[in-house]
């Protein structure tokens, strides 16, 4: 079983070399502590959410904190072309589920997207929390894949943020049951060897006629996964599979 990861402060590794000593506290120390019950002599994952990772071995243990040597240490490059998940608020939690299975495969940037047919909508107070649950979710995950770099999260999105975000890729995508083109076959074809590829995902009820008319005419592609209707929350995370097993997975 590979080391846990655990993050410092960002910027924390910046200029680290081997056989320093670093530092991890607050609630991050408290978890490996006391919760994962790491002990001295144990290896672990330090990473600062910026793609730099250190390999370290705990010299000790201290009340709600550790202290390890990094080993080595090593920058995991951002990722090209990018995939950024433009995911409709769902209720339930699918969308937090989608999020969290995203994460763990390797997407790049998330967008909340209040969609027409969203029945979750963030207003007031309500916008603030469940925006840091998502950050909390993402950040879980990335500690689950073991991943250097954490997620870039935007503020939620109507249909024009959406729009200009179509507007700015290199290639956008939207999944829907009737769309007459598959998924596997633009990423075959299609699928920029740099840039930013965006998934657009909809809600419980699905993307609105209008919806799905604006953003193929902003130059999106309408793409289905295949013969099968998948949920809210799985979607996003199929479609990220498979542009992953073109670009990602072949090394």
């Amino acid at each position: 079983m590979s080391a846990p990861l655990f993050l410092l402060a960002d910027g924390a590794l910046e200029g680290v070399q081997v056989g320093a000593s670093l530092l991890l506290d607050g609630p991050e120390g408290h978890h490996a502590v006391t919760v994962a019950r790491m002990r001295t002599g144990q290896p672990v994952l330090l990473a600062d959410g910026s793609g730099a990772l250190a390999r370290c071995v705990i010299s000790e243990v201290g009340k709600g904190s550790l202290t390890a040597e990094v080993k080595n240490s090593l920058f995991d490059a951002v990722p090209d072309p990018r995939f950024t998940l433009v995911q409709a608020l769902a209720k339930g939690d699918r969308d937090l589920l989608a999020i969290e299975i995203g994460t763990e495969l390797g997407v790049d940037a998330v967008v909340p997207w209040e969609a027409e047919r969203s029945i979750v909508r963030w207003r007031g107070d309500r916008a603030t929390k469940a925006h840091r649950k998502w950050q909390h979710t993402m950040v879980a995950a990335t500690k689950q894949a073991r991943r250097a770099r954490v997620p870039d999260l935007s503020l939620v999105a109507d249909r024009q943020a959406v729009l200009a975000r179509i507007h700015q890729t290199d290639l956008a995508l939207v999944l829907h049951e009737s769309a007459g083109i598959a998924l596997a076959d633009i990423a075959e074809t299609n699928l920029p060897v740099s840039g930013e590829v965006v998934l657009i995902v909809g809600p419980e009820g699905g993307i609105s006629d209008d919806e799905l008319a604006a953003f193929v005419g902003a130059g999106a592609h309408a793409v289905r996964l295949g013969s099968t209707v998948l949920r809210t929350s799985t979607a996003g995370s199929a479609a990220l599979a498979v542009l992953s097993a073109q670009r990602r997975w072949r090394a």
